[in-house]
């Protein structure tokens, strides 16, 4: 279905992007980074087939690109011209309107088709030492299409990266893409960074179990990232973390009022919301 793929940037999810496509299926796979030292440990590794220079990004019938979001912007802006016509370019990036917005059109220019992704996966780890071929077993993989995708290079993706182990794939506009990742994404991350600001976080040890574990697992994330991400889509998040300050007052006002049967219709009503969520 792709012959050839060009992995960009080899972190966490390029590295297990470039290792799932070595381990099931027969794409040739090249790898490119911006320190040659990790696209050296990829081809070392048996991650990619051969090391992409600009000279082979001409060969690339499907371009999965995972750097920061305006680094994936600069680059594909900057590269997208070396790329054969009709190639498809899928990023990895956490928002998706800011990407269609400043390569859809360059993208229809180019005579390539450029599809908004974002598979749902991750580790609080990042780097080509922590990837793995089985990152993306199960998970869900959201695809946007855009102005310069068809409908033919859509059921193309689904179809390819389903046999590399996602569970499903879902298709939305890059407004509604962001809407649901700031309230199931990066409002989490929020979250937890704040829960461990708590001075009481320096003594935890011997009375915490694994709420606080499943809670403040997230903090340990890469900042510079996840910064970039949060502005990209300040909006939604910021709609979010309104939403979850009104949710958390109310519960401030009962407790402090020592209003039991207010805290108990509360609690209730977030248990059975979770029941009925799954």
């Amino acid at each position: 279905m792709f012959d050839t793929v060009l992995i960009t940037g080899l972190g966490l999810m390029g590295g297990s992007m470039a290792k799932t496509i070595k381990a099931r299926t027969h794409s040739r796979v090249l790898g490119w980074n911006r320190t040659r030292r990790v696209a050296e440990q990829a081809l070392a590794d048996g991650a990619i087939d051969a090391i992409a220079t600009e000279a082979l990004f001409g060969e690339a019938d499907l371009l999965i690109i995972g750097l920061y979001p305006q680094a994936t912007v600069d680059w594909l802006l900057e590269h997208m011209s070396q790329l054969k016509k009709g190639c498809v370019i899928v990023d990895m990036v956490g928002v998706k309107q800011f990407m269609v917005d400043h390569l859809d059109a360059a993208a229809q220019q180019a005579g390539v088709h450029f599809v908004g992704g974002h598979p749902m996966a991750g580790r609080e780890f990042s780097g080509l030492d922590f990837s793995l071929p089985t990152l993306f077993d199960g998970a869900s993989m959201i695809f946007v299409p855009t102005q310069s995708s068809t409908e033919r290079v859509l059921d193309q993706l689904e179809a390819y990266f389903m046999s590399l182990g996602f569970g499903q794939t879902v298709r939305c506009t890059p407004a509604q893409h962001d809407r649901m990742i700031a309230f199931t994404s990066q409002l989490a991350h929020v979250v937890s960074s704040a829960y461990i600001k708590s001075p009481e976080a320096d003594k935890h040890n011997g009375y915490s179990a694994g709420s606080y574990k499943d809670l403040t697992r997230v903090a340990k994330l890469n900042e510079t990232m996840w910064s970039e991400l949060f502005l990209c889509n300040a909006e939604p998040l910021a709609h979010e973390i309104d939403e979850i300050i009104t949710h958390l007052d109310e519960y401030r006002r009962a407790i402090r009022a020592g209003d039991r049967e207010t805290l108990t219709a509360l609690l209730r009503d977030g248990r059975e919301r979770k029941e009925r969520l799954g």
